[in-house]
């Protein structure tokens, strides 16, 4: 073997692993926000949790990826440590597909035609050539993402023909056949498993170059199936290192996915070669073929579940008592793991983003109660305190949206929902200050003992409920992703804004009888400004959902502008009916 087949080696190596990477990332794209809707299905059904775990597996071709994201959605406190144990074990099943891919480099066609084709020295070339058409000919970005998963999927194809090329002269070489005699000893075979997976962070690909290495001939079962087990051990140290700096519950993630490898390990290695003292299985020294391998790797996955399932409440127990409880609190934020699958990460922030929402409706209610209910010290104190943890959910959504967007390749319609999104977040913080601002309007009339004149106090009653429905049509437009009462909002806000005016010309002549007070004056007047900002936001808000739900278009700033300026049948006949509700007459007829 001589330098250029180690060149070639390593290189294959390298070829395999940026394959299975762009492969990866590919299939996540293009699944989109279903990943994340089927990862909401694994509730309280542990079976629901394995098979959905396998699916998204087999989707995104990756357990370490899967445990990553488990690890990100228990640290954002977006799931629960036992809806994940069937996901672990549903995704130990789901990477076992990998390896009988990689098998299909095993096939000997040369008598067949069609065998011949399904060899990777053919249809991965085939594939990579369809894969770069979709990329440089195809529109829309779905099908390029898929263009670049093809692509992905025949470079790992071809890192592993010329893995395979590269060992063939090793079967010749009686030093690597000593070499392959101490993994005889299965706890050696264990541990070089472990370790190799451990420094490549995957056991699809340290799989992968078992196979490789099968196809020199000298690979036996003997030598096999202690390496497969340490490399399910091995793929742990990506959750390992994905688990520093998380909250003791994610931290739990990581020991439920190390416990399952280490305690299935053991139990097969007692009980396989128990048997095998007792009856001395004749294959162990037999040559293990790419399929071989392909079939003890599977069976490894699903007789570990098989027995170690029954008992997911046992290994939660154990995690929790390996990873004990403190008394810190863990401040909610969204974890910066779940950008390994920006469709996952985007869906998540929209989540995030209707809380937020929540906390802006209940700080607004509890501040229009206080204007006709009169000062709460209670509600207040809320009010204050709810601002600061909007604030707080501005920043880090912000943040976490632009870094998104920055460091990782979304699809156009996550880059369309990240930026509506980041629109959406202010307009909800800029609620929640005029949220505030009317609760310091109702404490400064408390404090300075002042009160409305009667007048005044009709009006905010027939305003205020006004703006308290256009920002719920709005808000809960948004939250439900039911948009069909967005077009009541334009209208709605419309009156707002006349009553509004109506009400300070009034406000104005009672100022100039002696009825009201400068001082009360200036409360009012913030106060109806305050209620025509929330109506504009609660507008902005509205026009971001109804554009998402029936018209999702390239140009939101114009489409914002012919949103919130429509004058159609419909539109008219909805401000006739809030004008007349709010304003207490008849609307004037137009004049001829």
């Amino acid at each position: 073997m001589d330098i250029f087949s180690f060149v070639t080696l390593f290189g294959g190596l390298a070829f395999f692993l940026y394959g299975m990477r762009v492969l990866s990332e590919s299939l996540k794209k293009t699944a989109g926000g279903k990943l994340e809707k089927l990862l909401r299905k694994a509730t309280d059904n542990p079976f629901k949790g394995l098979t959905i775990g396998a699916i998204i597996t087999i989707a995104i071709q990756s357990s370490s990826a899967m445990t990553v994201m488990l690890i990100g959605f228990v640290n954002s406190g977006i799931m629960e440590l036992p809806q994940t144990v069937g996901v672990i074990f549903g995704s130990d099943i789901g990477t076992t597909l990998t390896a009988w891919i990689l098998s299909l480099s095993g096939i000997d066609g040369n008598d067949n035609l069609l065998l011949q084709f399904l060899k990777p020295s053919c249809f991965a070339l085939i594939v990579a050539l369809i894969g770069i058409i979709m990329l440089m000919v195809c529109k829309q970005q779905r099908h390029k993402d898929i263009g670049s998963m093809l692509i992905g999927f025949a470079i790992l194809m071809q890192g592993m023909t010329m893995m395979s090329t590269s060992m063939a002269p090793l079967r010749e070489m009686d030093s690597f056949t000593n070499i392959l005699t101490a993994f005889h000893n299965p706890f050696l075979g264990v541990l070089a498993g472990t370790v190799v997976t451990g420094v490549i962070q995957s056991s699809a690909a340290s799989i992968g170059i078992l196979q490789s290495l099968s196809m020199t001939g000298q690979i036996t079962y003997g030598v096999a199936i202690p390496i497969i087990m340490g490399a399910n051990i091995g793929t742990c140290m990506t959750a390992v290192l994905s688990s520093i700096g998380v909250s003791r519950a994610a931290k739990r993630v990581t020991m439920i996915h190390v416990l399952i490898k280490i305690i299935g390990t053991c139990i097969w290695m007692v009980a396989f070669y128990g048997l095998n003292a007792i009856f001395d299985f004749s294959f162990m020294d037999n040559t293990i073929s790419i399929f071989g391998i392909a079939v003890c790797h599977t069976l490894f996955n699903v007789g570990n579940t098989i027995v170690l399932f029954p008992f997911s409440k046992i290994l939660i127990k154990f995690a929790n008592i390996i990873v004990k409880d403190t008394d810190e609190e863990q401040e909610f934020k969204l974890d910066e793991r779940l950008m390994l699958t920006p469709p996952i990460a985007v869906a998540e922030c929209r989540n995030s983003v209707i809380k937020m929402i929540g906390k802006a409706q209940n700080g607004l209610d509890k501040s229009m109660l206080m204007l006709t209910n009169g000062y709460n010290k209670d509600d207040f104190a809320y009010i204050k305190k709810n601002e600061e943890v909007i604030d707080g959910f501005e920043d880090h959504l912000g943040s976490y949206l632009m870094k998104l967007t920055t460091t990782q390749h979304l699809s156009v319609e996550d880059k369309n929902r990240s930026s509506s999104l980041l629109q959406t977040i202010g307009e909800v913080e800029r609620i929640a200050d005029h949220a505030n601002y009317l609760s310091n309007s109702a404490e400064e009339m408390f404090n300075k003992r002042l009160e409305f004149s009667d007048e005044a106090m009709k009006e905010l009653n027939r305003i205020i409920p006004a703006v308290k429905e256009v920002y719920t049509i709005a808000l809960d437009c948004y939250k439900s992703g039911n948009a069909s009462r967005a077009e009541e909002v334009g209208p709605l806000r419309i009156v707002i804004s006349e009553m509004s005016d109506q009400f300070k010309a009034a406000h104005v002549e009672r100022l100039a009888t002696g009825k009201c007070t400068t001082m009360q004056g200036f409360v009012f007047n913030d106060i109806l400004y305050s209620c025509v900002r929330i109506a504009e936001h609660s507008l902005n808000i509205a026009a971001i959902a109804y554009r998402f739900k029936y018209a999702n278009t390239t140009d939101p700033a114009t489409y914002m502008h012919d949103f919130k300026h429509r004058r159609d049948a419909a539109s008219e006949k909805k401000y006739k009916e809030f004008y007349e509700k709010y304003m207490g007459e008849k609307m004037p007829e137009p004049v001829s």
